[in-house]
């Protein structure tokens, strides 16, 4: 038997949900639900056998898993309304933007003892699987740090502009849309973070979100973790995290192509897939599978995604209008 899955949030991630859950031999999509009717028919044609329900609460009954790609503020009450239920539930990423409101849903998603787990997307991948591995095998050497460099043309994306929040300070913003997959990636190597200090510039108008970010984190150990984002200017997209050995050093380009440095310049360490995004989603669907079998599996966990989500909105909190 398949894992009977509603979709709740039909935009970009959550179409791109539907797609690979039907191509997925665990997984059948069988409600979808969103506020906007254009998107749940775009959705639909990805999974024609789904229904299209009247409501969240009527796409839950129906499912064993609940996948939540809708903003953030929204995600507590539903996540919530299928733990009651006994559903499980896999959350986009961040967690939320406010930390008591979060802290309150992890609280009661463990107390309900449904499978839980965060979407951010390395989890389950080769890139983090393999770096973790070099790492415990002593491969890099001493370790020395972690540098997160994130640079945009413009923010949204041409291919995120349809989710408009994504422009607005209060639930979008590149640091939580992306340099928090980084976070992650980095406390993954190397362990529970802390925020040493932090910069962030917003446009005048009050509404939209960070154009830069600088930051500065450390381990337990001291060893820092060095961020700076930024967007403006004529360029291709940036996305990277170096971890940084005495041997050497591992930087990940673009979520998962995989490079290595031994002080010349960095070389793919194998040949990237052909489709980098549908290796990424099966590698979260297979542990996702793992999850709901109550068997070990890679994905983040939702304290992971609310120490992330400290981090990132710690990062926020420090600005400077300009």
């Amino acid at each position: 038997m398949t894992i009977r899955t509603a979709v709740i949030g039909l935009g970009i991630m959550g179409q791109r949900m539907v797609e690979h859950m039907t191509l997925h031999p665990e997984f059948s999509v069988v409600t979808l639900w969103d506020p906007d009717t254009a998107a749940c028919r775009a959705a639909q044609k990805l999974a024609p056998d789904a229904t299209l329900a009247a409501s969240a609460e009527a796409a839950i009954a129906q499912a064993d898993l609940v996948y939540l790609a809708c903003p953030p503020v929204p995600r507590k009450a539903y996540a919530l309304a299928a733990a009651e239920q006994g559903k499980a539930v896999f959350l986009e990423k961040p967690l939320g933007v406010d930390i008591a409101e979060s802290r309150d849903l992890v609280e009661k998603l463990t107390a309900s003892g449904v499978p839980t787990a965060v979407n951010f997307t390395q989890a389950a991948g080769a890139a983090l699987t393999d770096v973790q591995a070099s790492v415990l095998a002593g491969e890099l050497g001493e370790l020395l740090g972690v540098d997160i460099i994130v640079t945009y043309a413009n923010w949204p994306r041409a291919w995120q502009k349809a989710a408009d929040w994504l422009r607005f300070r209060d639930e979008g913003g590149m640091t939580r849309e992306v340099i928090s997959h980084f976070v992650f990636f980095s406390e993954r190597i190397l362990g529970p973070l802390s925020l040493v200090r932090a910069d962030a510039d917003y446009p005048a108008s009050g509404e939209l979100c960070e154009t830069h970010v600088a930051a500065r984190l450390v381990n337990q150990d001291g060893l820092p973790v060095t961020i700076m984002g930024s967007v403006g200017g004529a360029q291709p997209d940036r996305q990277e995290v170096t971890i940084k050995g005495a041997t050497s050093s591992r930087r990940i380009s673009e979520f998962s192509q995989d490079a290595i440095s031994y002080g010349d310049d960095f070389v793919a360490v194998k040949q990237t897939a052909a489709d980098t995004r549908a290796t990424s989603l099966k590698a979260q669907l297979d542990d996702l599978a793992l999850l709901l079998a109550g068997q070990p599996n890679r994905l983040a966990t939702v304290e992971e995604a609310l120490r992330v989500q400290i981090l990132i909105e710690g990062i926020l909190g420090n600005h400077q209008p300009s």
